[in-house]
C-alpha cells in the first residue's frame, strides 16, 4: 500500500496561483520600450501569434506538472509493507530433559492406555514452549553425557520439532543430571541478567557425568539463574504379582533431595509429578512464577519513494531548458554565404 507521511503538503499545490492572484501584475506600459528597427524580422522568426501561444500552454503544463511532482515529493510518498512482529525480548529458558533408560517405563496412562514417561514429558513440555510467545527457548538432552539440541531462540516450533525426535537411551541408559545443568548455563550466562531460567526434569538419580549437580547449583546461584526442577515417575501403587498382590514404587529411583536441594539453591522450586495431570499442572505452575512476556509489538515497514517524484521533476526541468535553448541556438547560427 503506499500512503503519504506529510499529507498535508499538498495544501501548496494552489500556491503559485494565489501568489499570481495576489502580487502586482508587471507593468505593460511602453513608456521605456526599446525601439527595435528589424522589429518585424524578429517576429516573423519567432513564429506568429499562434504558435507563441501554443509554446505558453506547453510552457505552462510543463511548469504545473513539475510543481505537482515537486509537492508530491514533499510529501513523502512511501510504500507500507504488511504488518511484520518485532520479538519481544522475554526470558531466556532452557529446557533439559532426560532421555535415560528408566523414561521408557510405562507407569503413566493416557486414555487408559500405558504411556512412557518420554511421551507424557513430550506432550506437557510441548505445551508448554508453545505457550511461550516472547521468550527464547532452548532446548539440552541428557542421558550417560548432555548435549544442546537447540539453542535459546525465538523459533518455538523449531524446538518443539526437536524435542518430538527424541527417543530414550539416544546418548546411553543412565542419567548425568549434573552435566546436563553445565551445558544448560553455558548457554544461558551470557544473557541478560533477567530472566534467565533452567527447567529440569528428570525421573532419577545423577549416576553418570563428570560434573556433580549441587556444584552445578552453586555455579548457577552465582550466575543468577533460577532453576526449577521436576521429579516424574508414578508414586506407590499395588500390583499383582506371582507372589499375590503387593506394593512396589516405580519412583524408587528418583533422588527427590538433591533436586529439592538444586532448587533451593538457585531460587527456584521443585515440582513432583506422578500423572499426566500433575506433569500439565507443573508447568502450568513454573507459568505462573514465571510470567509469560507481552505479545510481539508488530510494525509495518516503510520504503521511501519520494526521490521518484522528485527525481522526474528535476528530468522534466531539463528538458524544458534543453527544448527552450536550443531553437533559440539555430535561431543565432550564423549563416555564410558563398562569394
Amino acid at each position: 500500500m503506499i500512503t503519504f507521511l506529510w499529507p498535508l503538503a499538498f495544501l501548496l499545490l494552489p500556491l503559485p496561483f494565489v501568489l499570481r492572484y495576489f502580487l502586482k501584475p508587471a507593468d505593460k506600459g511602453l513608456g521605456g520600450a526599446l525601439k527595435v528597427p528589424f522589429f518585424a524580422s524578429l517576429s516573423r522568426d519567432l513564429g506568429s501569434r499562434a504558435d507563441r501561444i501554443t509554446t505558453s500552454w506547453w510552457k505552462l503544463a510543463a511548469a504545473s506538472l513539475v510543481w505537482l511532482l515537486m509537492v508530491t515529493a514533499v510529501a513523502r510518498p512511501a510504500y507500507v509493507g504488511p504488518e511484520v512482529p518485532l520479538p519481544f525480548e522475554g526470558r531466556d529458558i532452557m529446557m533439559a530433559i532426560d532421555l535415560s533408560g528408566s523414561m521408557a517405563e510405562q507407569d503413566f496412562a493416557v486414555g487408559g492406555k500405558p504411556t512412557t514417561r518420554l511421551g507424557v514429558v513430550k506432550d506437557a513440555a510441548d505445551a508448554f514452549i508453545e505457550r511461550r510467545k516472547g521468550d527464547r527457548v532452548g532446548l539440552v538432552l541428557f542421558s550417560n553425557r548432555a548435549y544442546l539440541q537447540a539453542p535459546l531462540t525465538f523459533d518455538r516450533q523449531a524446538v518443539r520439532d526437536l524435542l518430538d525426535q527424541a527417543e530414550v537411551g539416544l546418548t546411553g541408559q543412565k542419567t548425568a543430571i549434573g552435566d546436563a545443568i553445565a551445558v544448560s548455563l553455558k548457554r544461558l550466562k551470557d544473557r541478560p541478567a533477567e530472566g534467565r531460567v533452567l527447567v529440569l526434569l528428570t525421573d532419577g538419580a545423577n549416576n553418570e557425568g563428570k560434573m556433580d549437580p549441587i556444584q552445578a547449583a552453586e555455579l548457577a546461584a552465582k550466575l543468577g539463574i533460577r532453576i526449577y526442577t521436576i521429579g516424574v515417575g508414578a508414586g506407590p501403587m499395588a500390583v499383582n504379582t506371582p507372589m499375590g498382590r503387593q506394593m512396589v514404587n516405580p519412583s524408587a529411583d528418583l533422588d527427590e533431595g538433591t533436586l529439592r536441594k538444586i532448587a533451593e539453591l538457585t531460587g527456584g522450586e521443585y515440582f513432583r509429578a506422578t500423572d499426566v495431570n500433575g506433569l500439565a499442572q507443573v508447568y502450568r505452575s513454573i507459568d505462573k512464577l514465571e510470567p509469560i512476556g507481552a505479545d510481539p509489538v508488530h510494525v509495518r515497514p516503510e520504503v521511501a519513494l519520494y526521490f521518484w517524484p522528485a527525481g522526474l521533476a528535476l528530468l522534466l526541468t531539463a528538458l524544458a531548458a534543453l527544448f527552450a535553448t536550443v531553437p533559440a541556438l539555430i535561431t543565432q547560427r550564423p549563416v555564410h554565404k558563398e562569394a
